[in-house]
């Protein structure tokens, strides 16, 4: 039992780090593992697993506790209403027992140093046996989606893709993502589908329902697949690039989409501004074989001898798109953080313009659904007078995903456009003039 409440103190650790610090949830997850570290894979998975659950489904959470709690909780009283959130999303979303998720609850809450903490013991026991109690009548009144997302972001999507669309986004979003691995030219899908308990996925790819420890499965010591979205799958692979040509990657770590270019036989050079994230990039070459050159450089900053035939900007964004593995996006991030991306990604998207050669080809891309951070931005580029063309990107180029061709040619994926979901990219093709 001591140890059951270590793990539930690590997941209230985690929760503050992120809701009460803004912390991204990677970078908080290793702090919480370094904190606790006398906890074992199974915990930290768990721990994981009710934090990511709890962040899809903060806003019916906090609906809920709003409801039960109107005199009761505070706004300093915020480390119970995390406890309460935590609780809440063991009894509705996961199949933890009641009698263990309102005692560890309570458990946590008497943990407290501060005494006022500790004395609402009580109303944290009465909240969850109360929606224990009355889990239909919850459930009804706190069906809508939408509560969990910022109103900012829910119009967002709305003005953008109309209510029915963003409707359907909700339900992909509050599922645990599958795990997609890219596999290397050559290797046989449905063999190592077979090899690892997964299906086959257009362009090279395998996808695990569930996968556990990520580096203990078969084939990645050796090198034969890396961790990449269907979606993150997409860019690459319509840049067109081949065996010999040259490929400048912008914005390139961790280099899931450098290493798919350098295993078609391109010379690949690399550049990103955090040497951290290099070092990644640098590891994951060195385990798949793949020689890529790496370049630490500010985009805005670098300037290549030559310009490049081929360039691929995977440009720094809100990441809204990929909120199915990193839900803390939507509660840490605010429409000014969109502005400010928006402002650095015209910079970087006019640097890269510069850096492609005549009858060059330049992908843009961002795991974002935002429009001032995909068409807008092209819309905005193509204006300014540059010397540039959309090159259409064609049904037979994405079989299966045509529907995330829009009437301008460019690419919008939806987390609900591929059973069991993808991430959400904008991808535009542009040719230079001659």
């Amino acid at each position: 039992m001591v140890h059951d409440l270590k793990s539930r103190l690590a997941a209230l650790y985690l929760l503050e780090q992120i809701l009460d610090r803004g912390q991204a949830l990677d970078g908080a997850f290793e702090n919480c593992c370094r904190k606790f570290s006398d906890l074992d894979q199974r915990d930290r998975a768990f721990i994981r697993f009710l934090v990511t659950t709890c962040l899809r489904r903060l806003g019916q959470l906090d609906a809920i506790i709003n409801f039960c709690t109107p005199r009761n909780l505070t706004p300093k009283q915020v480390k119970v209403r995390h406890i309460l959130q935590l609780g809440l999303t063991q009894l509705l979303y996961m199949e933890v027992p009641a009698h263990a998720a309102v005692d560890s609850s309570v458990r946590l809450a008497d943990q407290q140093k501060n005494q006022s903490d500790r004395q609402l013991k009580g109303l944290v026991n009465a909240v969850l046996r109360r929606v224990d109690r009355e889990r239909d009548v919850f459930a009804e009144k706190f069906a809508d989606p939408f509560l969990n997302l910022p109103r900012w972001l829910r119009n967002s999507w709305i003005e953008r893709f109309g209510k029915g669309p963003a409707h359907r986004i909700m339900p992909a979003l509050q599922q645990e993502p599958p795990l997609d691995l890219t596999l290397k030219p050559g290797e046989d899908p449905a063999g190592w589908a077979d090899k690892l308990g997964g299906e086959v996925t257009p362009f090279n790819g395998v996808r695990l329902a569930r996968a556990g420890q990520v580096d203990k499965l078969p084939g990645f010591e050796e090198g034969h697949w890396w961790v990449q979205d269907l979606a993150a799958r997409l860019p690459a692979g319509l840049l067109g690039a081949g065996p010999g040509d040259r490929v400048l990657d912008l914005c390139a770590a961790p280099g899931g989409k450098a290493a798919q270019s350098a295993a078609k036989g391109c010379r690949v050079t690399a550049v990103d501004v955090s040497e951290k994230r290099l070092r990644r990039l640098r590891e994951n070459m060195q385990r798949l074989a793949l020689e890529v050159e790496v370049v630490t450089a500010d985009v805005t900053d670098y300037a290549p001898e030559e310009p490049f035939p081929y360039v691929l900007l995977d440009a720094p964004c809100s990441s809204s798109g990929t909120l199915r593995r990193h839900p803390d996006m939507a509660w840490t991030k605010t429409p000014e953080d969109v502005e400010s991306l928006v402002a650095l990604q015209r910079r970087v998207l006019e640097a890269a313009v510069k850096m492609l050669a005549p009858g060059g080809t330049l992908i843009y891309c961002v795991c974002s659904m935002e429009a001032g951070e995909g068409p807008d931005q092209i819309r905005t580029l193509l204006e300014s007078g540059v010397p540039l063309n959309r090159d259409s990107i064609r049904p037979e180029e994405v079989p299966g995903l045509e529907e995330c061709i829009g009437p301008d040619g460019d690419i919008q994926t939806l987390p609900y456009h591929y059973p069991g979901g993808m991430d959400g990219f904008y991808i535009c093709r542009l040719k230079k003039d001659r």
